[in-house]
């Protein structure tokens, strides 16, 4: 499974670089702040949502610490998908939320 750390995504998107993000987190905790771009699919959801997803883009998964992004980037590179899970989470995200 390819990783990136909390603080490359950062330097990317201060880069300015269009990045794919997706937060598997539950409503309640993205509530707490999501990192701006990024859409919400909650981790239950992806199997019945990965459709909304276009195979042809490099996505990077997210939750609070990196297992349930991990499980989702799994399921979603056995299914086909160029997925790399943020290791640390939000629980080590130190750029914007929103």
């Amino acid at each position: 499974m390819k990783e990136i750390t909390t603080t490359e995504v950062q330097e990317l998107l201060g880069n300015g670089k269009q990045l794919n993000l997706i937060d598997v987190r539950e409503a309640d905790e993205v509530a707490e702040g999501i990192i701006p771009g990024a859409i919400h699919i909650p981790l239950g959801d992806v199997p019945v949502r990965m459709n909304e997803l276009d195979e042809s883009k490099p996505y990077i998964l997210i939750c609070r610490s990196g297992g349930r992004s991990g499980r989702a980037a799994e399921f979603l590179g056995d299914e086909g998908y160029d997925v790399t899970n943020m290791v640390g989470g939000m629980l080590a995200w130190e750029g914007a939320t929103e």
